[in-house]
């Protein structure tokens, strides 16, 4: 099975984390197929880490939907269940609306600051094709609000679920969708520094709302 060649070193401190995020990347690539046998050692060789922290990771991918783990038998990477990515979508967007309703009125002028930068580098990503850094720039935006709200269940919630939308976001923005993101992102941006919480967070709300699934 594909393991990401040439990754850096594993930062022990983190090692859990680490270990899930790269499974987790790789699913969603593809370059860890639906169907495709997860092996706890063969990974564990493959990443340079013990059996534990592989083992842990695969529970919480099973928690994502994006592992079927089968006690005693086998784990496999899931097939992309419909139901599954919209049922996940309407809890994602909704977390992210709260988060921003809460978040508004603790905006500093940073806080905008960082969120434009990163619209800035989301929209010349788009611009050049670039779906991870894309992705990676989406992700700072949104963080943002979602920091400043300070609400560790809603944190909670948003890391069992994303991970079942990034295939429906590489779809988003491998195509024309994604430049109608950025506007979506600057009109966020703009109630947010208006202190407008309703609206920013009914933008919030459908931005994540909106995400594509392979019915729509």
């Amino acid at each position: 099975m594909p393991i990401p060649e040439n990754a850096p070193a594993i930062d022990r401190r983190l090692l859990r984390d680490d270990v899930y995020g790269r499974l987790r990347d790789a699913i969603v690539d593809g370059s860890l197929a639906p169907g495709e046998q997860l092996r706890d050692a063969e990974l564990a060789a493959g990443l340079g880490v013990s059996r534990t922290p592989v083992r842990e990771a695969l529970l919480r991918l099973a928690e994502a939907g994006l592992v079927v783990a089968r006690p005693g038998r086998s784990t496999a990477v899931s097939s992309l269940d419909l139901r599954a990515v919209r049922d996940a979508r309407d809890v994602v967007a909704a977390m992210h609306g709260v988060a921003v309703r809460e978040a508004v009125g603790s905006l500093t002028e940073d806080d905008l600051e960082a969120m434009r930068e990163a619209n800035r580098q989301f929209r010349t990503a788009i611009d050049k094709g670039d779906v991870d850094a894309a992705m990676r720039a989406d992700d700072a935006l949104h963080g943002v609000p979602v920091a400043v709200a300070t609400n560790r269940a809603l944190v909670s919630v948003l890391d069992q679920f994303t991970p079942v939308l990034r295939r429906a976001e590489r779809l988003r923005f491998s195509s024309l969708d994604g430049r109608a993101s950025f506007a979506r992102h600057d009109e966020l941006i703009r109630l947010c520094a208006a202190g407008d919480a309703d609206r920013a967070a009914a933008v919030a709300f459908d931005t994540w709302h909106t995400l594509p699934t392979d019915e729509e």
